[in-house]
């Protein structure tokens, strides 16, 4: 996988470079663009979800084209937080590095040990972008059988267990806040990321 761009630390930026992350159905979209318009920087949605939403169906890609579009969206991923931080001064994004590694994992791809090594080196690199990683609660909302989602909440468990045993292995500790479960209203969370952020 080429690299494009040089992720960059955080430092300097007026706003927050933030991500939310955790299982599909958990509430990181409307949490992310509710942050993102109170601290006036950019909301970066979540590439995959955008692409299911225009029509993609990915039960009719080949196992070669799922791949290349994981890649894909992990550049965009990168390309966007990298961007933001520089021309806007911080970011509220959908999801962080290491859920492209774990999506990586998740679909199987970890059999080629020399692209699953480099998707974890750039996966741990990148987390130089971020002041904070939020991961919301599995089950702490009720899932929304959208047509975009998995409405399975063990199937959703499966992926937010992975996630989190990747973030608590490769990523700094003072970069992960695990939202409690009890935390469900909009507003009570918003309170609750700010004064992570403020710590």
């Amino acid at each position: 996988m080429e690299t494009k761009t040089k992720p960059r630390t955080a430092t300097g930026c007026r706003g927050p470079c933030l991500a939310l992350t955790g299982s599909a159905g958990v509430g990181k979209t409307s949490l992310g663009q509710r942050l993102a318009a109170e601290f006036d920087v950019p909301f970066i949605p979540e590439g995959m979800r955008t692409r299911i939403e225009a029509g993609l169906d990915l039960h009719t890609l080949t196992r070669e084209r799922h791949r290349a579009l994981l890649e894909e969206l992990f550049e965009e991923m990168l390309a966007a937080a990298d961007d933001a931080a520089i021309t806007r001064g911080g970011f509220v994004a959908d999801r962080c590095s290491i859920d492209c590694a774990a999506f990586w994992l998740y679909y199987g791809f970890g059999n080629d040990a020399d692209a699953t090594a480099e998707v974890f080196d750039r996966a741990a690199a990148a987390l130089e972008l971020y002041d904070l990683i939020v991961v919301l609660p599995w089950d702490g909302i009720p899932l929304a059988a959208d047509g975009v989602r998995s409405a399975n909440r063990w199937h959703q468990l499966h992926y937010q267990s992975l996630l989190e045993g990747l973030l608590m292995r490769w990523a700094p500790e003072d970069k992960v806040a695990a939202m409690p479960a009890e935390v469900i209203d909009i507003d009570a969370r918003a309170a609750w990321v700010r004064a992570r952020l403020a710590e």
